[in-house]
C-alpha cells in the first residue's frame, strides 16, 4: 500500500504541473485570437505578459522563458495580421513583452535556485537523522516495542527528538528526549545523548550512573570548540541565553521483575495503559533537564512503578501534547488513549498517529517521537 502511495504522488505532481502549463498557453490562445477579431482601435496584446509572469510562479526558468518566446511570437502574429509587424504601437508591445519574459525569467531561475537549496538543506537533514535515530527493536526480552517519528510538516527544519533502546544483562533500558531547538544543531546535541546513552547503558550498574554519562554529553560538542569558556561581553551574553538542554526519560525493565524504574529529567510523563484506564507516571520531584546541572544540581532519583503482563506504556515527546486543532487546542492525549486500551503497540501508535494528523489538521507544529511498550509473558 505504501509503494503505490509513494507512487501515484508523482504521478499526480506531474498532471498538476500539466494543467497549470496548460494555463499560460490557453491565455495566449484567447488573447491572440480575440486581439486579431476585435476592432482596430482596442489592443489586447499587453495582456500577453501575464503569460511568463504567471509562469515564474510554479514554473522553471527554461519552460518561463519558453513561455515567453511563444507570447511574443504571438504577439508578433497579431501584428502582421491587424497591421504590420513594424508597426510602432506594436512593436513597444513585443519589447516591453520581451523585458517582462527575461525579468520573469531571471525571478524563476532564483525561484528555483532557492527551492532546490531548501531540498538540499532537508535531505542532509533527513539523512542525518535516519542515522542517527535507529530503528528501535520489535522485540526484546519479554518487550514488545513499536515507534513512530512524525515529522513537522510546517517546520523547514527536522527536530531534535530522540529515543533508544539497549539490552543489559537483566533487562532493558530505553530513552527518549527532546533536544533544545531545531535543525542541524539540535539533531548534533541529540547525536551526543544517544551516543552517549548507546556506550554506557550496558556497561552503567544503575540509572544514576547512566544518567551522569548522559548529562556530561549535553552540550560537550561546543565545550570541545571552546574549552577554557572564552569569550565575553555580548559573545558572552548570547551563549548564555543558548544553553543547550534536553529533556530525557530513561527506564530501566527488569526481564524477571514486573516493574519499571525510571528517572525523568523535564520530559512528559510516560502514560500506562491497565485495564481500560490510563495511568501518568508522574514523578514526586520536578527535575531539570538534561545540561543544566550546572545551574541547579539535582539529585538523581530512580522511580519505581509496577509494569505487569499486558501492561502498555506510551512514551512520547511534547510535539504530540502540543499539537493544537483549528480551534487552537492541545491535543487531549490521555482522553484519546482511554479508547485504545488493549490494543498491541503497532495498533496503538497507528491509531494514535493518524488521530494525532487528523486533528491538527494535517499539519503538526512541531516532530514528535512515540514509543508503545508491552510486557509479554516471560517464556519459561
Amino acid at each position: 500500500m505504501g509503494s503505490r502511495r509513494t507512487a501515484l504522488v508523482p504521478r499526480l505532481s506531474r498532471r498538476g504541473g500539466r494543467l497549470l502549463l496548460a494555463v499560460p498557453f490557453a491565455l495566449i490562445a484567447l488573447v491572440t485570437v480575440v486581439d486579431v477579431l476585435v476592432p482596430p482601435d482596442v489592443h489586447l496584446g499587453p495582456f500577453l505578459i501575464a503569460a511568463p509572469a504567471v509562469t515564474a510562479s510554479f514554473a522553471g526558468a527554461r519552460m518561463t522563458a519558453f513561455v515567453g518566446a511563444v507570447a511574443v511570437v504571438a504577439q508578433s502574429v497579431v501584428a502582421a495580421a491587424r497591421t504590420t509587424f513594424t508597426d510602432l504601437n506594436h512593436t513597444y508591445q513585443i519589447v516591453a513583452l520581451v523585458l517582462i519574459s527575461v525579468i520573469a525569467t531571471f525571478f524563476a531561475h532564483l525561484r528555483e535556485r532557492d527551492e532546490n537549496r531548501v531540498t538540499r538543506l532537508r535531505s542532509i537533514a533527513h539523512a542525518a537523522q535516519s542515522v542517527v535515530l535507529r530503528p528501535l527493536p520489535h522485540r526484546a526480552g519479554p518487550l514488545h516495542i513499536a515507534s513512530v517519528y512524525l515529522a513537522a510538516e510546517e517546520e523547514m527544519q527536522m527536530g531534535g527528538d530522540l529515543y533508544a533502546a539497549a539490552r543489559t544483562a537483566s533487562g532493558t533500558r530505553l530513552l527518549i528526549g527532546d533536544a533544545r531547538g531545531k535543525g542541524l544543531d539540535a539533531i548534533s546535541e541529540a547525536s551526543l545523548v544517544l551516543g552517549a546513552f548507546r556506550v554506557t547503558a550496558r556497561r552503567a550498574q544503575e540509572l544514576p550512573e547512566l544518567i551522569g554519562h548522559l548529562e556530561a554529553g549535553v552540550g560537550s560538542e561546543e565545550e570541545a570548540r571552546d574549552p577554557d569558556g572564552a569569550g565575553s561581553g555580548a559573545g558572552a551574553a548570547a551563549d548564555d541565553t543558548d544553553e543547550a538542554f534536553v529533556t530525557a526519560l530513561v527506564l530501566d525493565i527488569p526481564d524477571h521483575e514486573q516493574v519499571v524504574r525510571l528517572v525523568n529529567r523535564g520530559h512528559p510523563p510516560p502514560l500506562l495503559l491497565r485495564d481500560g484506564e490510563v495511568i501518568p507516571l508522574d514523578s514526586a520531584e520536578a527535575s531539570p533537564p538534561l545540561g543544566l546541572a550546572d545551574i541547579v544540581s539535582p539529585e538523581v532519583t530512580v522511580e519505581t512503578f509496577p509494569f505487569g503482563v499486558g501492561d502498555v506504556l506510551l512514551l512520547y515527546t511534547d510535539g504530540v501534547v502540543e499539537a493544537r486543532d483549528r480551534t487552537r487546542a492541545f491535543y487531549p492525549l490521555t482522553e484519546r488513549l482511554t479508547a485504545w486500551v488493549g490494543d498491541d503497540p503497532p495498533t496503538l501508535l497507528g491509531r494514535l498517529r493518524a488521530d494525532l494528523r487528523a486533528y491538527a489538521g494535517g499539519h503538526l507544529g512541531d516532530d514528535a517521537a512515540l514509543v508503545a511498550i508491552e510486557r509479554m509473558p516471560t517464556e519459561p
